[in-house]
């Protein structure tokens, strides 16, 4: 981390260790749909930590190599992603740009069709979750472990 900003788990490793727990509160997603969705909003935002550490972990939850290798383009990846993995894409890319996109109605409607209430709240609170760990690890320089 010598490029780093600041090491942020030094100095308030409490609020990092919180942070990072609310993944084990979700409980209505699996994990390989959780760690779907991590990489994806992490590839959008940048964020090179979050993603040397979640892609094996992505490995170890059954993720195909190939489904990670398309991630980046997977509307274009035909039948590689489920109805349930396609859909939480779509909304994982509408609330990381919310600013833009405004969680549009479509795109909910896309998730309500797939996933239960419960696990529509779960699903949300995935994305602000990875959100909020990508823009502390992006905006104080955090870089892969060993890199």
């Amino acid at each position: 981390m010598s490029d780093a900003r600041l090491d942020y788990y030094a100095h308030n490793k409490d609020a990092i260790l919180h942070l990072a727990g609310t993944r084990r509160h979700l409980k209505q997603l699996t994990p390989a749909l959780s760690l779907l969705v991590e990489l994806r909003v992490s590839q959008i935002n940048g964020c090179a930590y979050c993603l040397s550490l979640h892609a094996p972990e992505a490995r170890h939850a059954g993720l195909s190599q190939r489904q990670l290798d398309c991630l980046a383009a997977w509307r274009e990846a035909g039948t590689l992603f489920d109805a349930q993995q396609r859909a939480a894409l779509t909304w994982a890319e509408s609330l990381t740009d919310i600013a833009t996109t405004h969680a549009p109605d479509a795109d909910f409607d896309a998730v309500k069709a797939v996933f239960t209430d419960a696990e529509i709240v779960d699903l949300t609170l995935c994305i602000a979750n990875i959100n909020a760990l990508n823009r502390v690890a992006v905006s104080l320089r955090r870089a892969p472990d060993g890199a």
